[in-house]
């Protein structure tokens, strides 16, 4: 059977949209008129069209990491309540709201009926669906466990998930701050300060150093500020463009990992992920060399990346995994140690997961501590200047009195 997306319109004439299953594109539309629907538009789902998104509005060919961690969540409780597969992707495609999961879930499903494995199955959508998470379904159907592996799938994908939100959302509050106090110091400078100064050239006082500064920054961007933004913007845009440079990006990855706090904190994300990977992996009877080829894909900075594909190098030419991760120097000693002793004593997974969970955590407090140091700094900074503009303002009211006096 193959899927096929549909729009269509019920008795009462609302447009429908959905996925169904036939075995032809032609039974799909009968069986649409036997429900009582008028066929509008009807296409076959294929791997081309996801990517594409010529078939619709819903053909995006990608799923968020929330949704995708929804639908292992759900697909692994109903394995676990002992569904077949076919039932479960069956209700899995009923309940779902999100159109796109819906076609990505039919197709999988039809691939399945028509004799391929569940992994391969999944390999149609490979955009959606990451080599890690067909590896460990790869594993799960050569085992017999399914079911139990899609459950750790589940939590890990689910842990990547609230690691990802810990670290985003502790930044969102400084670079608010930051935007806001742009915002209100260009605002006075802008449009407050020059009807403010005005008053003062009137006078043809003498005006303080202070005062004269403001005026003349106030005139510079009053005249210059379109140009500010335009260069801001190409300045973004070559970025962009500059850091798509695998050597640039190398030598940027390599610098941001020696700062004093932020180097820090790129490392203990890029170890928890290659850590929680590895663990997952490996647990789930997934060999070694694959599991290290599948954990690099998950290192977002490069020279640690690089380092983990030199060490896979060493540990195929008989080197224990400790000792090759030892060489580089990015990655902490504790995991280290920790790998070292799985090896020793046979519990590698959990090893890694401990390591993985240490991690976690401490990338959660230093986040916690960094941003606790930057919100004080960004207010005393944004007070510290905008009581410059105060001063400069004040000064001429407070001479003028004098010279009344």
């Amino acid at each position: 059977m193959a899927a096929f997306s549909y729009q269509a319109l019920d008795r009462a004439g609302k447009l429908l949209r959905g996925v169904i299953e036939a075995d032809t594109v032609r039974q799909a539309r009968v069986n649409l008129r036997e429900s009582g629907c008028t066929v509008v538009a009807i296409a076959a789902v294929s791997q081309d069209d996801m990517q594409s998104g010529s078939h619709g509005r819903w053909q995006r060919g990608r799923l968020s990491v929330a949704q995708l961690s929804l639908i292992t969540r759900q697909l692994a409780t109903l394995l676990a309540a002992s569904l077949t597969l076919e039932q479960a992707l069956s209700a899995l495609i009923e309940q779902s709201e999100n159109e796109t999961a819906r076609q990505v879930l039919a197709g999988v499903r039809a691939e399945v009926l028509g004799g391929q494995t569940f992994a391969k199955a999944l390999g149609k959508y490979e955009t959606i669906f990451p080599e890690l998470y067909r590896a460990l379904v790869t594993a799960g159907e050569a085992s017999g466990e399914l079911g139990r592996v899609m459950l750790r799938l589940a939590d890990y994908t689910e842990q990547r998930q609230a690691l990802r939100q810990k670290v985003v959302l502790a930044f969102v509050y400084p670079v608010i701050v930051t935007l806001v106090a742009l915002l209100v110091v260009s605002g006075l400078l802008i449009y407050v300060v020059p009807q403010v100064i005005g008053v003062f050239e009137q006078s043809h006082q003498t005006l303080p150093l202070l005062t004269r500064s403001l005026i003349w920054l106030s005139a510079t961007l009053q005249q210059t500020w379109g140009y500010w933004l335009l260069l801001l913007a190409a300045g973004g845009v070559a970025l962009h463009f500059a850091l798509r440079q695998p050597r640039l990006r190398y030598q940027t990855h390599l610098r941001l990992l020696k700062l004093p706090m932020a180097g820090r904190l790129v490392r203990g994300v890029n170890t928890a992920r290659m850590a929680s990977t590895l663990a997952i992996l490996v647990g789930s009877g997934v060999p070694l060399m694959v599991a290290l080829n599948a954990a690099a894909g998950v290192v977002n900075n490069l020279p640690m990346r690089a380092a983990l594909e030199e060490a896979a190098n060493k540990v195929r030419e008989g080197v224990s995994l400790s000792r090759a991760l030892a060489v580089s120097g990015y990655f902490p000693p504790l995991l280290v140690h920790l790998i070292a002793s799985g090896e020793a004593s046979g519990q590698l997974d959990v090893m890694l997961e401990r390591a993985a969970a240490q991690q976690e955590q401490e990338v959660g407090n230093h986040t916690a501590i960094l941003t606790s140091l930057l919100e004080p700094v960004l207010i005393l900074t944004m007070g510290g200047i905008v009581l410059l503009i105060v001063l400069a303002i004040l000064m001429p009211i407070i001479d003028m009195n004098q010279m009344v006096h």
